[in-house]
């Protein structure tokens, strides 16, 4: 049985308000994000985006044209940053040679189109891709990533063995097609995994523990040890822990 999506989206608006996500100026400064982020915390991704500014590299044209060793040295922060230079730099040949650089002409095709444009570019998966179509292009798909997965099979919307697509599916399935609620949601969900659903959860204060498989689940178990506890003085702790 399917969670009621909206519900959980409301109970998580109302405990953290709106994001605000992608936290960027230009499309372009958007998907230069998606591709950093990869393997690396937002926090280092904004001081390679910041050295990017200062530089004056934020635009297509200027980041193609620029020599290797200042892209290099700009993107030092991010983590793997051999990694993520070439990667850009696929972005930038594939954007310049098919479409003059132009992210209005990239993005004007149909969704379909766009993400399986963007999977062709080596270094571009279909996180990266997305994240690209819903912030950058602002088309309605649906981000999955870690922390989704993290939440959602605990909650018992889906299986941690999903794929991605399949979870992608079910998000979009459930809810309605909508850029600023496919948006705003997974803004959401990754400061919820942030505060709460983390590798260790904290579940006491969750605001999504009453809807929660997991949690339950905990609660369940701890309700066993606080009896065991009593009728055994304790010794039964170490067995059922």
């Amino acid at each position: 049985m399917q969670k009621n999506l909206l519900a959980l989206f409301r109970i998580l608006k109302k405990s953290y308000g709106s994001q605000h996500w992608w936290p960027a100026n230009t499309p372009f400064e958007v998907a230069v994000g998606a591709i950093l982020t990869q393997n690396t915390s937002w926090a280092n991704v904004e001081r390679a985006i910041d050295l990017l500014k200062k530089a004056k590299l934020l635009s297509p044209k200027k980041m193609f044209r620029a020599p290797s060793r200042i892209l290099l040295r700009c993107l030092r922060p991010a983590g793997f940053f051999n990694i993520k230079a070439k990667r850009l730099k696929n972005f930038l040949d594939f954007l310049f040679v098919e479409y003059g650089g132009s992210l209005k002409r990239l993005f004007a095709q149909p969704t379909a189109n766009l993400r399986q444009k963007l999977l062709n570019v080596n270094g571009i998966g279909p996180e990266t891709a997305d994240s690209i179509i819903l912030y950058a292009a602002e088309k309605p798909i649906f981000v999955v990533d870690a922390y989704t997965k993290r939440i959602f099979s605990r909650i018992g919307s889906i299986r941690e063995t999903d794929s991605y697509d399949q979870v992608q599916g079910y998000f979009m399935r459930s809810l309605p097609g909508k850029t600023a609620l496919f948006n705003e949601f997974h803004a959401l969900i990754v400061e919820h995994a942030k505060r709460f659903c983390r590798v260790k959860p904290i579940c006491d204060p969750c605001p999504l523990r009453l809807h929660c498989r997991f949690a339950k689940h905990l609660s369940t178990k701890e309700q066993v040890i606080s009896t065991t506890r009593l009728l055994f003085g304790g010794e039964e702790k170490s067995r059922l822990a």
